[in-house]
């Protein structure tokens, strides 16, 4: 599961419900810490990222020079995404994957 959105702790605690046994609580809302419910083997983890400017503006300088290259091994549209996770998990990805949203999400 995927939480992208601010709710109260007990809210997202009861999500852990609608996970999978095994699977994973995302959080970015790291204000709270991601739930787990170690009796499922439910494990949750925050995510965060550090909107630097300076910093994508040098990533995006060293790979238009050639300095790093993104080894991206193939494009594959969002409803592939659980087909995607499964290869994923059977340990049969090399490089980057990008996921492509549908023409309906854009719009």
């Amino acid at each position: 599961m995927l939480n992208l959105a601010p709710v109260e702790p007990m809210q997202l605690a009861a999500l852990t419900s609608v996970v999978r046994d095994g699977g994973i609580v995302v959080n970015t809302t790291v204000w709270m810490p991601a739930p787990s419910d170690e009796e499922r083997g439910v494990h949750g983890t925050n995510l965060f990222v550090n909107s630097d400017a300076a910093q994508l503006a040098r990533l995006v300088t060293l790979v238009d020079s050639g300095a790093l290259h993104v080894d991206i091994a193939r494009r594959v549209p969002l409803a592939e995404l659980p087909a995607l996770h499964t290869e994923a998990a059977e340990g049969a990805l090399s490089g980057k994957v990008l996921v492509l949203p549908s023409a309906a999400t854009l719009t």
